[in-house]
């Protein structure tokens, strides 16, 4: 399960620093988008400091999967950012859904994997 665990957290590590980047740096051109996605897009871009904050997220918890450090904060962190990805996929735009059900898998899996960590958190008192 270990070998899984690292597997796993790479692999979300580069999805999560590829996209950060090239958002930051430009990379690539936004592709057309119409209807509802397009309405949801502008909204966001129109609050400007979303985005920006999001990848800004997204990258800080790509360094941590990758470097392995932090991994379960990051668990923590980068989740509500998945179940927006997922649901956004799932309501506006399906071609993406694969990827948002691949993504929330994997954090699930990671979260469960560092279960011990939690416990602190989750305890009543």
């Amino acid at each position: 399960m270990k070998i899984a665990s690292i597997i796993v957290r790479i692999l979300m590590g580069l999805m999560f620093a590829f996209a950060s980047i090239a958002y930051f740096l430009k990379l690539f051109d936004t592709p057309e988008i119409t209807g509802n996605m397009k309405v949801f897009n502008d909204g966001l871009a129109a609050s400007v400091y979303l985005m920006p904050t999001v990848k800004t997220f997204e990258l800080l918890c790509a360094i941590a999967f990758l470097s392995g450090r932090f991994v379960p904060l990051a668990t923590v962190v980068i989740f509500p950012i998945i179940l927006n990805i997922l649901l956004v996929h799932t309501f506006l735009d399906t071609s993406g859904l694969p990827v948002a059900v691949l993504l929330l898998a994997g954090n699930l899996f990671l979260a469960y994997y560092h279960r011990e960590k939690y416990k602190g958190l989750l305890a009543a008192k």
